[in-house]
């Protein structure tokens, strides 16, 4: 993981408008061009009253202001206007009563309320003062952030921008979903697997090439998406059969590796590596061992690539409900499902299968020296969604 977050970069920074800015992080700070609420304003439906010592209960009622209009009234001691919420309060206006707490006869308001200073007022930059930092680079633009910088007439803001990605599928075994199967080949799942986990974090800037299983072929293609995308996933190929190219492919094309295999189970021939400015990931083929290596990998890397500053994959120690014996040497990432403060390891752990990855979210991980876990220990655990 050190070495994909090492490795990767947040894109150059990009103007975009605001309303496509959702989940994405500032690449600068933002200074706010107005003082927020722009005027004083009446935090409530009421009367907006100038008291003094000598006038605290009964005012004259001389007007009306509502939200939205622009008179800049000043009143005297003792006088009162009705105000209703988001209006601008009269320019000297020293507190609003909420109308519960008021009467009026023959134009005179009679309050029945403790008068202080500026009481249920909103004054005029309390939010937030002209040319103060509204907010800090590398903040997450949820929706409450977007919400805060509109209120300000903010319309556009520099970010990471998200990557193109383009996702190339190996195997002339596979053929689409939908067609009929012919003996020896399997319907292909790998493409819409990984296209609908990126566009639920909300990547869909996605390019899909199927490639035959050919030298000159895959070449090809792969020099192609690489020129075309930020982040090239790749899926099956990189083992070491006599029809796996994708490896040989990419070192011809002056691919950096980074590394290649991994001791881990499933997901041992992830290939991960750089080529000018496009991040690549070849993938195992076997469905389980591929998500695996998206929800450990490829998603930090993701959240590089748009400059999240603070991203951790969500993992917790959770107390394991069944017990589960380890076969091998190498550390196992094992589709789980967590419920509460216990986690139990399911079935189906083959990395071809998906049913219980179904079922899952979570992985428990065991690492490469731990040979049996037992019910009621305590494992690390990653949280997916």
């Amino acid at each position: 993981m050190e070495m994909v977050n090492t490795n990767v970069l947040s894109k150059k920074p990009e103007k975009i408008l605001l309303k496509d800015a959702l989940d994405l992080f500032l690449a600068e700070d933002v200074f706010s061009p107005i003082n927020m609420p722009p005027f004083n304003q009446s935090a409530m439906d009421g009367f907006a009253v100038l008291f003094d010592e000598t006038h605290q209960n009964n005012f004259t009622l001389v007007d009306e202001i509502k939200a939205g209009d622009n008179n800049k009234r000043k009143l005297n001691i003792g006088e009162a206007v009705r105000i209703f919420t988001g209006a601008p309060t009269p320019t000297n206006a020293n507190a609003v009563i909420m109308q519960e707490n008021t009467s009026v006869e023959n134009g005179v308001l009679n309050i029945d309320d403790t008068l202080t200073d500026y009481k249920n007022i909103r004054l005029e930059g309390e939010q937030i003062k002209q040319k103060q930092i509204a907010l800090q680079k590398g903040a997450k633009l949820n929706p409450a952030a977007i919400g805060f910088l509109a209120t300000l007439g903010i319309t556009e803001v520099s970010v990471h921008p998200k990557p193109k990605i383009s996702i190339v599928i190996t195997g002339n075994e596979l053929v689409t979903p939908g067609t009929p199967l012919a003996f020896g080949q399997i319907y292909e799942s790998n493409a819409i697997m990984l296209q609908t986990a990126l566009a639920k974090k909300g990547f869909t800037d996605i390019t899909l090439v199927k490639v035959k299983d050919d030298y000159n072929d895959t070449k090809t293609v792969l020099n192609n998406v690489i020129e075309q995308s930020d982040l090239v996933l790749i899926s099956g190929g990189i083992s070491v059969g006599d029809y796996d190219f994708v490896g040989k492919a990419l070192l011809e094309l002056k691919t950096q590796q980074i590394f290649y295999k991994i001791k881990q189970k499933p997901g041992k021939p992830l290939f991960f590596g750089k080529n000018q400015n496009t991040i690549i990931f070849a993938l195992p083929g076997n469905p389980a061992s591929a998500l695996t290596c998206y929800y450990i990998y490829i998603e930090s890397a993701l959240q590089k690539i748009i400059g999240n500053p603070n991203y951790s994959k969500p993992t917790t120690t959770l107390t394991l409900s069944n017990e589960y014996i380890k076969k091998g040497t190498r550390g196992e990432f094992l589709k789980a499902k967590a419920t509460g403060s216990e986690v139990e390891i399911l079935g189906s752990q083959s990395s071809a299968m998906l049913n219980s990855f179904a079922q899952a979210n979570a992985l428990v991980y065991l690492e490469d020296d731990v040979k049996m876990v037992k019910k009621g220990e305590k494992v690390k655990t990653y949280i997916i969604d």
